[in-house]
């Protein structure tokens, strides 16, 4: 038997999912500090996709008729050795909610919540696009580490991430969807 219900690990992966967003929105503070516009709007964009991740499951607890919990808010880090670092830690974060994601997805099985597990499939797929665009963009800071308007550029001719929505998305809480 599940040592918690579904809806209080999902609970928790809402606070998880508030705080990745907060982290993205220190690394985007730091990026525009660093005057890189481009880095830093991509990682303002990731706030908001991972604050959009909590909101879906807002909304699917409410769906569904269960408590929400909205977490406290952290400090964050907006100041970094070198430009490299926030990525290597993005990446990091990214592989580490698809673990979360992961569990969440298996814990949905393990206790038959039909309903709970359908609704984490969208969040499976959403995980590898994330540990892919994430490892992508390393790979071209680090190659780019002496001069990061070259990480600009690729940003600007690429647009890493900034596919239209996804239509199979999970509503999200004061969305109206």
């Amino acid at each position: 038997m599940a040592e918690k219900s579904f809806a209080d690990a999902l609970n928790e992966q809402i606070a998880n999912e508030f705080a990745a967003s907060q982290q993205y929105v220190g690394m985007a503070v730091y990026y525009d500090a660093e005057t890189l516009p481009r880095l830093a709007h991509f990682f303002y964009r990731q706030a908001l996709e991972e604050r959009e991740h909590a909101m879906m499951m807002v909304q699917y607890l409410l769906d569904v008729s269960e408590e929400v919990h909205i977490p406290d808010i952290k400090a964050q880090e907006t100041s970094y050795s070198d430009g490299m670092t926030p990525v290597k830690k993005a990446l990091e974060q990214e592989k580490r909610v698809g673990e979360e994601i992961f569990a969440l997805f298996e814990l949905a099985r393990e206790v038959k919540d039909y309903r709970a597990e359908q609704f984490m499939q969208w969040f499976v797929k959403e995980q590898v696009e994330e540990v892919a665009l994430m490892s992508d963009l390393l790979n071209v800071v680090e190659r780019s580490k002496d001069n990061l308007l070259l990480a600009e550029d690729y940003i600007a001719r690429e647009s890493p991430g900034e596919g239209g929505g996804d239509p199979t998305a999970p509503p999200a809480a004061g969305s109206g969807g």
